[in-house]
């Protein structure tokens, strides 16, 4: 078992030093291209509700006062936030995404929204699929609409289980990919004749309407639960939130 070091060193715009990221061109240009509207959208999509969402899947994940914790995919920071009022002052908090416009975001943010307890965040640019950290290091990790968006989530799913301590927990928030009919049109529905069309009033219709391929291509619950065993988790659990549309695995090492 290597020993706990340090995550890396934060160059001078406040993230860690820059990792090549196996993920593809066109979904990485993606998310740095909506960057600036991204929480907007969340905000008008979800009339709100992906802080409900986001406050539980944090929860799930059972962070405690002065634990070092790890927001995989962090995007502009909701869940980094929430996991350092959750860590508090004397805990650690590493928030890694492979978007640098997502990731200057969430500085601002973090500057803007000024709290004691967020000074305990490091924002690291890095490969989701290559983590920067030793064996064992973190107490509790999040990932907040990310997996979904990885090339090789086996590969993922091994770095979580190897970065997180035994007995600990991630939790993984994301759209559900329902096995019911019914729900799963609704999805579609939605995101044909609610997403898309918000979204092309932000500029940006195109690049909503990879939702549907990126759902259709993910896994189910009982994938998602499958996953995280094989890859040596003792213990999974997805839950279906917002009435099936969202889901949150909770897998224990």
């Amino acid at each position: 078992m290597a020993s706990a070091a340090p995550p890396p060193a934060s160059s001078s715009w406040g993230c860690g030093r820059r990792r090549r990221v196996r993920c593809s061109a066109e979904r990485q240009g993606l998310f740095s291209r909506i960057a600036p509207v991204y929480d907007n959208l969340n905000e008008v999509l979800s009339l709100g509700q992906h802080r409900i969402w986001k406050r539980m899947s944090v929860s799930w994940a059972g962070a405690k006062r002065s634990d070092r914790v790890l927001d995989l995919c962090c995007g502009s920071g909701d869940l980094a936030f929430l996991l350092s009022q959750k860590v508090g002052p004397d805990g650690q908090v590493s928030a890694l995404d492979f978007s640098k416009d997502q990731l200057l975001i969430a500085t601002a943010r973090q500057d803007l929204y000024w709290k004691a307890c967020y000074k305990n965040i490091e924002w690291i640019e890095g490969d989701a699929l290559e983590l920067p950290f030793a064996d064992s290091y973190f107490d509790a990790i999040t990932v907040g609409y990310g997996l979904r968006n990885l090339l090789d989530k086996h590969k993922a799913m091994k770095e979580i289980f190897r970065v997180l301590k035994p007995g600990s927990r991630v939790s993984i928030l994301d759209f559900n990919k329902s096995t019911s009919t019914l729900i799963t049109q609704s999805q579609e529905w939605m995101i044909d004749n609610v997403v898309v069309p918000v979204a092309s009033n932000y500029g940006f219709s195109r690049e909503y309407r990879y939702l549907k391929a990126s759902i259709a291509e993910y896994l189910t619950g009982k994938e998602l639960e499958k996953l995280a065993k094989e890859v040596g988790f003792s213990d999974a659990k997805h839950y279906e939130i917002a009435g099936g549309l969202m889901g949150n695995l909770v897998a224990a090492r």
